[in-house]
């Protein structure tokens, strides 16, 4: 009979849990940040309040973003009404939208990814599904299971209300499983709406309407697993470290409350130099074990929550500028998708990296770091480790 610790260690991997696939998805229907005040004002029956769409129009202008992708199309918004109003009753309208859309944007996502990964989908032994778009029971977990047909014994876990951390959140929880569960395969998925938080604009509230200039719809997916079969399986990242903390002087940074209304945000305006000034301390704590402490020997894959963000982080800790240019990218070419947004960075600088052909970072850099910044304030801290091409 085994003892204990035998059975402990042969449950548990050998090598580091190991980014081995990325998919992605967006809503067909594309808003154009040059006329979005206009398309917002019209869509809502808002074009009396003049001076409060040019306090829009200024917004979107500074945004640094060129388009987004949205589920709610003008036709979605004419047939649901309350749903352009500030605080119209619109809960179930919102609901019968996205327990739908959810689950299927994201299962486009994971199909992308399961394909890349080549290996038959029946080995996929857990899968994370995170949204903050609508709570359901049985959860996105369990329709994203029946759509992709998994096994029926695939061990699930739903991450509701996370934000725009939950891609970080989602990445080291999927590490932990990976590396305690030898041969685990990992089916992460992120898959957010603006159904939820979209709403007409209001005098005095002007977080909402910043919320309004900047987010955007889509699905992001991963494989993750341990010890990978390199006959079939290509790794991309290794996921050396992760944690989570809650930044100092954070309380009621960034709020959200599920009314009938839809969800609404409080967003305080010192987020971005709340990240800012909190986020060395991560990266000390993160790096440290490795002796690494010049924060432009490393590649970035940084949330990119909006310009402001950027911008301080890169100033604070005097990064170069080519350090936060695919954070930039994705932000101009999807907006902020709350926690499949970083994901789209990551695929991104992967997707650069063939260009590159040296690792999986295109630049020939070995280490790097992956932040994710969500309400509470909570960061999210993953130390990567790239692979060359192919490995």
């Amino acid at each position: 009979m085994a003892t204990v610790e035998e059975l402990r260690k042969a449950q548990r991997a050998n090598g580091p849990a190991t980014v081995l696939a990325i998919g992605t998805a967006t809503p067909d229907n594309v808003v154009y940040q040059s006329n979005y005040a206009d398309y917002y004002f019209r869509t809502t029956n808002s074009e009396h309040l003049t001076e409060l769409k040019k306090k829009f129009k200024k917004i979107c202008d500074n945004t640094m973003i060129r388009k987004r992708h949205q589920h709610l199309t003008e036709e979605i918004l004419k047939a649901n009404p309350n749903i352009s109003e500030f605080m119209g009753t619109s809960l179930n309208a919102r609901q019968d939208m996205v327990v739908e859309d959810i689950p299927r944007l994201g299962a486009e996502a994971a199909v992308k990814a399961i394909k890349e990964w080549g290996k038959p989908k029946s080995k996929i032994t857990h899968v994370i599904f995170c949204t903050t778009s609508g709570v359901d029971m049985p959860g996105a977990d369990y329709q994203i299971t029946k759509q992709l047909g998994l096994r029926s014994n695939v061990n699930r876990f739903m991450l509701y209300q996370q934000g725009c951390s939950g891609g970080g959140t989602m990445l080291r929880l999927a590490k932990d499983l990976a590396e305690n569960n030898r041969g685990a395969r990992v089916l992460g998925v992120c898959s957010e709406s603006t159904v939820m938080t979209f709403r007409g604009p209001s005098e005095g509230h002007i977080d909402s309407l910043v919320g309004a200039a900047i987010f955007g719809d889509g699905a992001s997916a991963v494989i993750v697993g341990s010890d990978p079969d390199l006959a079939v399986e290509r790794p991309i990242y290794e996921l050396v470290y992760a944690s989570q903390t809650i930044a100092t002087d954070s309380e009621g940074a960034i709020e959200g409350h599920l009314l009938e209304a839809g969800l609404t945000f409080r967003l305080r305006k010192d987020v971005p130099s709340l990240v800012s000034n909190n986020i060395e301390t991560s990266l000390t704590d993160a790096f440290a074990q490795l002796g690494i402490d010049d924060w432009n020997s490393i590649f970035w894959q940084v949330h990119p929550g909006g310009r402001a963000i950027l911008d301080l982080v890169e100033a604070k800790l005097g990064l170069h500028k080519d350090k936060l240019t695919v954070s930039r990218h994705v932000l101009s070419e999807y907006g902020n998708m709350s926690s499949a947004c970083v994901l789209f960075v990551m695929d991104e600088m992967r997707r650069r990296s063939v260009e590159g052909g040296k690792t999986t970072t295109g630049d020939g850099l070995e280490w790097g770091v992956l932040f994710g910044f969500g309400p509470g304030l909570t960061v999210e801290t993953v130390v990567l480790h790239a692979l060359p091409i192919g490995a």
